[in-house]
This record gives C-alpha cells, sequence and structure tokens, in this order.
C-alpha cells in the first residue's frame, strides 16, 4: 500500500530507505478544469511527488478528434496547477506498466469513471491487475461536456437578445432558478460550495515580512492559459511575489461582459483561480473599484492589469484610481491575447466540426450496414 512504500518497505521487501512515494496521472487536459485540479490535488496527496502524463494532439486527434488547445498549451496549463510536481509530455494514449517503470512511479490515478478501448476493453486493466492503480473522485457539478453544453446554450441565449429581456436580472446569483439546477439566463451548474472545498484547495499561507504584495483583478472565467500566461508574468515582477487575485461577482461580471457571462459562477472560478501556483491569495466577490480600504487592508505594494481593455464602473469611473494616484498601478503584458470570449469561439467551432465529422461517420456506418443487408438477402 502506499502507507508501506512511504513507510519504506520498498517492493524489494529489504529495510529500504525512506524513499518518495511517485504517483503517476495522465490524460488529454485539453480545457482544463477545476474538476481536473482536484483529480491532481488527490493524487498528489497519495504520495510525495506527482507527475502527469500529456498526451499530444496527434494522439488525441487518433483517439477522439482534434483537441482545442495545442500540446503545448495544455502542457503549460498543466503545470501552473500547484499539486503538479512534474509533466512528462508525450504521454502514451493507454496507461501501461511500462510508462510507469519508466518514469518511476509506484502507481497510477485515475477518476472513478470507467474509460473503455475502442474494442470494450478497460484501458487501466494492465496496472489494475499489478495492483499499480489507485482511484479518486470524480468533481460534482463539472465536466467538459457540462462546459461545453453551457458555452454552447451562451450562443442559443445569444441570438435570442437576452439582453433586452429584463426578466433575467431577476435571477443575477447563479444559484440555479430553472428547474434543473441551472441558472436560467446563464446556464451556470448549481455548483455547491462548502468551506471544506476552499480549504483544500487554498495555500493557507500568510504573507511574510519581505513579500511583495501584489494585487490582480478581474473575472478570471473559464481560467485558461492566457490567465496562466499573465499571472506568471506578475510573478516575476518581484523576489517574493504573494498575488492575491480579486475576483468580482457573477452580477459584475456580466455588467461588464454582457451576453452570458460568467460561463463559470464566482464559487467555480474561485477554485479554478485557487489552483494555480502563482496565487496566494483569493478575495471571493472583490469590489470592481480597487479601493483605498482594500489596498490599506491587504497591505498591497503592486497593482497589476493585463492588455485587456478596463471598462468604467458604473459611475463612469476608472476602477484603478486609486492605485495610480499611489504610483503603485502596473500594466503587465503577458504576450497572450487569449481571452474567454475567444476560448468559447475556438470550443464551439470545435464541437460543431466534431458533430458534423461524427454525422458523416455514421451516416457512412450506416450506409455499409445497409449494404450487408441487401447482400445477405
Amino acid at each position: 500500500s502506499a502507507a508501506m512504500l512511504r513507510n519504506g518497505a520498498a517492493a524489494g521487501g529489504g529495510p529500504a530507505a525512506e524513499r518518495p512515494v511517485r504517483v503517476w496521472c495522465d490524460g488529454c487536459y485539453d480545457m482544463v478544469h477545476y474538476g481536473h485540479s482536484n483529480q491532481l490535488r488527490q493524487a498528489r496527496a497519495m504520495g510525495d511527488y506527482l507527475i502527469v502524463g500529456v498526451h499530444t494532439d496527434e494522439e488525441i486527434a487518433k483517439h477522439k478528434g482534434p483537441p482545442v488547445f495545442t500540446q503545448e498549451e495544455r502542457y503549460k496549463m498543466v503545470q501552473a496547477i500547484k499539486w503538479v510536481d512534474e509533466i512528462a509530455p508525450g504521454a502514451p494514449y493507454v496507461t501501461t506498466l511500462e510508462t510507469l517503470d519508466k518514469y518511476n512511479c509506484d502507481f497510477c490515478v485515475h477518476g472513478d469513471d470507467i474509460t473503455l478501448t475502442v474494442d470494450g476493453k478497460d484501458t487501466y486493466e494492465e496496472v489494475k491487475t499489478a495492483g499499480r492503480y489507485r482511484e479518486c473522485k470524480r468533481t460534482q457539478g463539472v465536466s467538459t461536456t457540462d462546459l461545453v453544453g453551457r458555452m454552447l446554450l451562451m450562443t442559443k441565449a445569444h441570438h435570442s437578445n437576452i439582453d433586452e429581456d429584463l426578466d433575467y436580472r431577476k435571477h443575477t446569483d447563479n444559484f440555479g432558478k430553472g428547474p434543473k439546477g441551472h441558472s436560467p439566463w446563464t446556464g451556470v451548474s448549481q455548483f455547491l460550495q462548502t468551506s471544506q472545498k476552499i480549504i483544500q484547495f487554498a495555500s493557507g499561507k500568510e504573507p511574510q515580512p519581505g513579500d511583495t504584495i501584489i494585487y490582480v483583478a478581474g473575472a478570471f472565467d473559464l481560467f485558461h492559459i492566457g490567465h496562466v500566461d499573465f499571472l506568471e508574468k506578475v510573478h516575476q515582477l518581484a523576489e517574493r511575489p504573494y498575488i492575491i487575485a480579486g475576483l468580482h461577482f457573477d452580477q459584475e461580471v456580466n455588467r461588464y461582459k454582457g451576453k452570458n457571462y460568467p460561463i463559470m459562477n464566482i464559487h467555480e472560478r474561485t477554485l479554478s483561480v485557487l489552483a494555480c501556483r502563482y496565487v496566494s491569495e483569493v478575495v471571493i466577490g472583490a469590489p470592481y473599484a480597487v479601493t483605498a480600504d482594500l489596498l490599506d487592508h491587504f497591505r498591497v505594494t503592486l497593482v497589476c492589469h493585463g492588455m485587456t481593455e478596463v471598462v468604467p464602473d458604473k459611475d463612469g469611473s476608472d476602477p484603478y484610481e486609486e492605485p495610480k494616484r499611489r504610483g503603485i498601478f502596473q500594466l503587465v503584458d503577458s504576450g497572450n491575447d487569449l481571452t474567454t470570449d475567444l476560448i468559447v469561439q475556438r470550443i464551439i467551432k470545435n464541437r460543431l466540426e466534431f458533430e458534423a465529422r461524427n454525422q458523416k461517420k455514421e451516416a457512412k456506418e450506416l450506409a455499409v450496414l445497409e449494404a450487408m443487408r441487401r447482400l445477405e438477402k
């Protein structure tokens, strides 16, 4: 067991020196969300060192159609999750004992959903038989399919001029008023936040004397590689950075983003941002204007914003007026112009192409079956 391994009873049986337990996870990690992060967190807790295998674009395309993000983007995204010690680029699609041995891993961890190969065999059969498989719980309330569903719903609603329908303002708290636990205006799922989940994701580290306390604010919706590149750049601004991310409430985000934003509600966005290794703390529902109170309360040294447009506050004022007055405001160019909006477009395009391809494939298979049936007659 992991406990035995950790206590130094090595597989060889001799009195081994205390050695770190190495854990393996693998996947596409195409649209990384807090469910993935939670899987990696649980896996890391089962040992001392976590290696995450990420498949290449080619490998994914072969098995399930081209990914939305490139392998470089996906590698970087996984590397930014704070429980990951190392990534293994170009990991094979099916987890084998050979892979575990190559990376010196004691066992692999996978969610409690079954994945089958083309011929209906359990993908993890080999490692299970060898007793080198552990399971972690799937995160309720989020999946890639679910997120894509929210985005597709968004385009439908977008075409039906939801902006002009004032009734939706009654539902701006995002606690699913719809019959299926979905908010009628964004399709955001009813994710039940608990303090326990936040504690599991939080770093719990207070700023130390000598730390540079940097404040950044935004929606951080569908936490993505553009956010990661920005936070990484901000992180490089100081010797000992302590980054606090202020997340705006759903209603505020909807005010300045419009349409059906945010895709993820405040609780989901909180976990997504906390999972990032560059972030030390999150303000859940930060004020839109970066006030003197906020700056003094957190003893902020520096306030940063990316190259995206800053929408004025409700009264037309600049939300960064105070940090600018204090001379502690800095624009940071991440060199990445990816936005949540662009990602939604990418994903919808990808999904529609995928569906069209599948329909073609199904039509072809039906034709073959039909031809075979005719031959039998």
